[in-house]
C-alpha cells in the first residue's frame, strides 16, 4: 500500500501543476471540500483547474502530520499557498485537513476535505 505522506505529496505536485487528470484519480466521486461556509464537490474542483479559474503558483509546507489506519487516513498539512482565482492574485497560509480512503483499484483517495486560513 502507498504510503498516505506521498499521496498527499503528489496532491501538492497536482494542485501546483494544475494536473486535472491527476487530482480527478486523487479525489474521490464522493468528495466534499468545505472552505469557509462553503462547500465544493469533485466536479467543482476539477472545473476551477480545468478552466485555470484557479491557478496555485506556490505551496510551500510548513508542516505535515499524517495518521493512517487500515484504509482510512488524515492528513494535515500548514503552509504557505498563493495564486489566482478568477484572475485575482490570493497570498494565504492555510491548513488543510483531508480525509483518505484507500482501496486496491484507487489507491488513496479523498473523500472530505476541509481549508482555512490562519494567522
Amino acid at each position: 500500500m502507498e504510503d498516505l505522506g506521498d499521496a498527499e505529496r503528489r496532491l501538492q505536485a497536482a494542485q501546483l501543476a494544475g494536473d486535472v487528470e491527476a487530482l480527478d484519480r486523487l479525489l474521490d466521486d464522493r468528495l466534499i471540500f468545505t472552505l469557509g461556509a462553503d462547500t465544493y464537490t469533485k466536479a467543482d474542483d476539477l472545473e476551477m483547474h480545468r478552466t485555470r479559474a484557479q491557478v496555485v503558483t506556490r505551496m510551500a509546507e510548513e508542516e505535515l502530520t499524517v495518521v493512517a489506519d487500515g484504509r482510512a487516513g488524515v492528513t494535515w498539512f500548514l503552509g504557505s499557498v498563493e495564486g489566482t482565482v478568477n484572475g485575482s492574485p490570493f497570498a494565504a497560509r492555510m491548513r488543510y485537513t483531508r480525509t483518505w480512503l484507500h482501496d486496491d483499484t484507487h489507491g488513496w483517495r479523498i473523500i472530505a476535505a476541509h481549508a482555512s486560513t490562519t494567522d
